[in-house]
């Protein structure tokens, strides 16, 4: 492969990444069909707090407009939570997920059904609470119930499938990418209220200061936390073959602070959002549902503790699938290498799983610091909730990893680029 070939690869990859997100972003501005938007705006100026605020910023926007895309890929989500959990408590997931390439492929199809029966219920749901509230749906009953189910169900499907094609012929995790598009795109609104609220006296020009601050302070920490690694000595024993010694090499096992990156906060989110998704419209009479909305706000100690409890959960749940100590001390002692003062195998198994278990424990902890101290902030304030922890953890972290694999790409092309001048140069 040439470099103008590789540089051109590369470039069609960005090129249709973009794409790909231009047509999300469309989507999110094509409405559901039977909807007053007059009275649907009326009725979300008074409800961008809680759930309904984070349901908003997962699906770019797409939920105060009402449009086809108003689940997002969260039943996506939702459902790759449910089969990865039974991936860890069933015996024929877990068979499945030894049998490679084939036993993948039957989880991503059972993912994908269960994606179809979460977005059915859930588009039922929001076709019932779109029908309660006066006025809203012009005309309401079984034919706008239909056609709002199969409008949602088929835009959750189609934003499935557009991420399934960025990951595999774009640039970076396609699901990611499409939540950190919908987030990006609404910051630059998000900031523009932030100062009209200044303007008018609701927040003080300090308080803004300091949200900026705050704001800039948080992208640095991020972005320090998640470069943070640390690196355990490999060495290497010195062999004979023949006439020569070969080996002797030491290098370093890196770990991260932050192996499931940003995993846990959309997956604690995906799972707080699902049981009540609809409670939080305040367009159910229902006073259980009214109940529920109140817990699930910001500052609120239940939402809060609900909250941290799933990001320190996935946090370890991730990080025990992508990242296996036995696995990698097997292949150690394979290939020769041994940790300076720990005897291969098991010992070398539990050395590096007891040093896995601190670091999660401290990027457990950092993500829900992240992710939470933001939302007393927004709970007290009227800040646009695209400006708290969890928006901001998703963007920086999708954007290093995006940049990551583009840096890798270009490296890749240039050492075999390398390879062929040190080959046929002579």
């Amino acid at each position: 492969m040439s470099s103008s070939t590789s540089s051109n690869d590369l470039r069609n990859r960005i090129l249709f990444t973009i794409f790909v997100l231009a047509i999300y972003r469309f989507g999110t501005f094509v409405p559901l069909p039977g909807i007053d938007p007059e009275q649907l705006q009326i009725m979300m100026e008074g409800n961008q707090k809680g759930l309904l605020g984070m349901f908003n910023v997962f699906a770019g926007g797409a939920v105060s407009r009402m449009a086809i895309f108003a689940l997002g890929i969260m039943p996506y989500i939702s459902s790759s939570i449910i089969v990865q959990l039974l991936t860890g408590v069933s015996e024929y997931f877990k068979n499945l997920k030894n049998q490679g390439e084939i036993g993948r492929k039957k989880i991503t199809q059972i993912t994908r059904y269960g994606t179809v029966l979460l977005g059915t219920v859930q588009g039922y749901g929001l076709a019932v609470g779109l029908e309660s509230s006066a006025n809203l749906v012009i005309n309401p009953g079984i034919f706008f119930k239909i056609s709002t189910v199969t409008s949602i169900v088929a835009g959750t499907i189609f934003l499935m499938w557009l991420g399934e094609q960025i990951t595999q012929r774009g640039i970076g995790n396609g699901i990611s990418l499409i939540i950190f598009s919908g987030i990006v795109a609404e910051i630059p609104r998000a900031l523009v209220t932030t100062f009209e609220l200044g303007k008018t006296g609701a927040i003080s020009g300090f308080m803004i200061f300091m949200i900026l601050v705050l704001l800039v302070a948080t992208i640095m920490f991020i972005v320090f936390m998640e470069r943070a690694l640390r690196k355990i000595l490999i060495n290497y024993p010195k062999r004979q073959m023949g006439n020569k010694m070969y080996g002797g090499d030491s290098s370093h096992l890196p770990l991260k602070i932050n192996a499931a990156g940003v995993i846990p906060a959309i997956f604690a989110s995906a799972l707080l959002l699902l049981p009540v998704t609809f409670s939080n419209f305040s367009i159910s009479e229902n006073e259980t549902f009214l109940n529920i909305s109140s817990f699930f706000s910001q500052g609120q100690p239940l939402y809060m503790l609900l909250y941290a409890s799933g990001i320190i959960f996935f946090t370890f749940f991730y990080t025990s699938i992508v990242f296996n100590p036995n696995e990698t001390a097997e292949n150690l002692r394979k290939y020769g290498g041994f940790i300076p003062g720990i005897r291969p195998g098991e010992s070398t198994a539990i050395y590096i799983d007891n040093i896995l278990t601190k670091l999660t424990t401290i990027g457990a902890l950092y993500l829900t610091l992240v992710c939470l101290m933001p939302e007393f902030l927004i709970a007290k304030y009227p800040i646009p909730f695209y400006l708290g922890g969890t928006s901001i953890l998703i963007v920086v972290v999708v954007a290093i990893d995006t940049v990551t694999q583009i840096q890798t790409r270009m490296m890749s092309s240039q050492y075999e680029q390398l390879i062929k001048k040190t080959k046929f140069g002579k």
